[in-house]
């Protein structure tokens, strides 16, 4: 606030001076007020003369406590000059600002008071006015300091705001240094992991494979021994003798050539490759999830390799022969056949659930072989050409028969388990994939000794109850065929990748049992189309075949792939039915 630099004083009772009377000095923002008021004091921060009343501002007002302030009788009254600096010229005429405009509260030259002014009701001139201001200078400082204050603020931050950046850029350097410390420490850790679990997994395959080759020269030296003696029969002995030796040898020929046969069928290749996570997962974590990828040590069957990009043709049925499924004299319900396969010979074995019987039909489905069960089967897989697996669900156990080449089956030996198994399929020579029964994992592994594992696959959290889903398994892609009766949906999960198939479709209502057919595909048997839907690995709908019974409950195929079985669960009207099976 601009000051006037002189300091007010009267007389006491006229303008001219009195002998003998003393100068009244007065408080300058009383006067302001209209007040003759003297003054008590003189502060030359504020550059003001106060009374006492006036004064308490100085305690009120934190900023004001540090104002230095004398009596007000040592103050001489004087005039100054005061450098405006051009604050009182007019920016749009340069003219002195001589008037003030009480209507629009503005300060007016001469020209802004005619031309802007003039038909305003109070334009007063400047010095008129300036004593009669209600506003105190310490208010406007106030506000001044105030805004000094909020200025100083943002200086602060800019500052604070700009030194937190530097430190902020400064510990994201540090943290990568950091990371790449963990990330070497890492790979330092899997080198090991994958150098140890190598190692094991090489000595095992030498041993194997030496294992392999050894019995392969046995082979080659039984087979020339063989071929020796043959010769020398056949040069030197008489006819009897050479009939017997031909027979013999024809005989161990064969044998051993179905051992050799089988010898090449499971020739298998070891392989050793690591696949990294798209995203790595940095420590601390558990050892595990340190591994940054997954490393894969198996085993592969040859024919595995010509099936990496499947081919799915549509496949078409052509009926070959059907048989109704009546009550015989020794049943004690209506047949239900759970569970269907083919012997590698070609003949069909079936379990009864309702009458606890496995039975074996010939090629024109005569039955030819029956074996009374002490439980309801649920399930049945071949497992070699002349034996078979059998799931008994509350039983717990996994039974395993004989069939011989004259239909006569007997029980070999019984593997006790901790869950209930329904469906049940071949995943390799040792292993089976099986559906549980009212478990929150739907598919497990169980062994020929019936140990029990989970598959490595993210199945979601659902309990199925017996002859709601059926499982299958597609060994050369690793894949899992579930059918959901109730939602009607087919499940394809991909064991390698951790990744699932959503399979649904008008054609596909309440899917019933499932079956592997060639190149990868598979059939579903949908139970409220009558059908027999063909679906691709992939998840796509490859064709359709309305079937001539109702309620399609089991499907398998033949060894050969050639034949295809049906049963179904139509209560009075139960059917066996065999098709040939054409453009797999």
């Amino acid at each position: 606030m601009a000051k006037s630099g002189k300091l007010n004083s009267v007389k006491d009772s006229s303008d001219d001076a009195v002998d003998g009377r003393k100068e009244q000095i007065l408080c300058q923002p009383c006067s302001r007020k209209d007040l003759q008021t003297t003054a008590d004091v003189f502060c030359s921060e504020c550059n003001e003369l106060q009374c006492n009343e006036c004064l308490k501002a100085h305690t009120v007002y934190a900023f004001m406590n540090n104002h230095k302030l004398v009596n007000a009788t040592k103050v001489k009254s004087k005039s100054s000059s005061f450098d405006m600096k051009g604050m009182d010229n007019c920016e749009q005429h340069d003219k002195l600002l001589k008037f003030f405009c009480e209507d629009e509260n503005q300060l007016c030259c001469s020209t802004c008071a005619i031309v802007d002014h003039r038909k305003c009701n109070s334009v007063v001139e400047v010095p008129k006015i300036a004593g009669k201001l209600s506003s105190a200078d310490f208010e406007l400082k106030r506000k001044l300091e105030e805004l000094k204050s909020k200025a100083g603020m943002i200086v602060k931050h800019t500052d604070s705001s700009t030194e937190q950046l530097s430190k902020d850029i400064k510990a994201i350097f540090m943290e990568i240094k950091r990371m790449r410390g963990d990330i070497n420490k890492m790979f330092d850790d899997l080198e090991v992991y994958v150098t140890k679990e190598t190692d094991v997994f090489q000595a095992e395959v030498v041993n194997y494979l030496a294992k392999k080759r050894s019995s392969g020269e046995k082979y080659i030296a039984d087979v020339t021994k063989s071929l020796e003696f043959a010769d020398t029969a056949f040069e030197n002995g008489t006819l009897s003798q050479q009939f017997i030796v031909e027979k013999i040898l024809k005989k161990q020929a064969n044998e051993l050539y179905r051992d050799l046969d089988n010898e090449c069928q499971n020739l298998q290749i070891a392989t050793v490759s690591f696949q990294f996570d798209e995203t790595l997962k940095l420590p601390p974590l558990t050892i595990s999830a340190c591994i940054p990828g997954k490393l894969t040590l198996k085993y592969t069957l040859p024919e595995a390799k010509g099936s990496v990009a499947p081919v799915d043709p549509n496949v078409k049925l052509t009926k070959i022969t059907s048989i109704k499924l009546k009550k015989t004299g020794d049943d004690a319900g209506e047949p239900h056949y759970s569970g269907l396969d083919f012997l590698p010979d070609g003949r069909l074995v079936a379990v009864d659930n309702n009458n606890k019987k496995c039975l074996i039909y010939d090629e024109k489905l005569q039955r030819v072989g029956s074996y009374q069960l002490s439980y309801s089967p649920q399930s049945v897989v071949v497992v070699s050409e002349d034996e078979v697996a059998i799931t008994s669900g509350k039983r717990y156990k996994v039974d395993f028969l004989r069939v011989s080449k004259f239909n006569e089956i007997t029980l070999i030996r019984t593997c006790k388990v901790k869950t209930q198994y329904a469906s049940i399929c071949l995943k390799d020579e040792r292993h089976y994939v099986v559906g549980t029964i009212d478990e929150a994992r739907p598919v497990r592994i169980v062994s020929r000794s019936g140990e029990e594992k989970d598959f490595s696959i993210s199945f979601p959290n659902k309990k199925y109850s017996n002859d709601t889903c059926a499982c299958s398994y597609i060994r050369n892609t690793e894949k899992i065929i579930l059918s959901d009766k109730h939602e009607h949906t087919v499940y394809i999960y991909d064991v390698a990748t951790n990744t699932k198939v959503v399979v649904k479709d008008d054609l596909i209502k309440n899917p019933r049992g499932v079956a592997a057919g060639p190149s990868g595909w598979f059939l579903v048997c949908c139970e409220n189309t009558n059908s027999i839907v063909q679906i691709s690995q992939t998840g796509r709908i490859l064709s359709s075949f309305k079937l001539d019974m109702y309620y399609p409950l089991r499907v398998c195929v033949s060894k050969d792939q050639s034949i295809l079985a049906v049963s179904n669960g139509c209560v009075g009207k139960i059917k066996l039915q065999l098709f040939k099976l054409t453009g797999s």
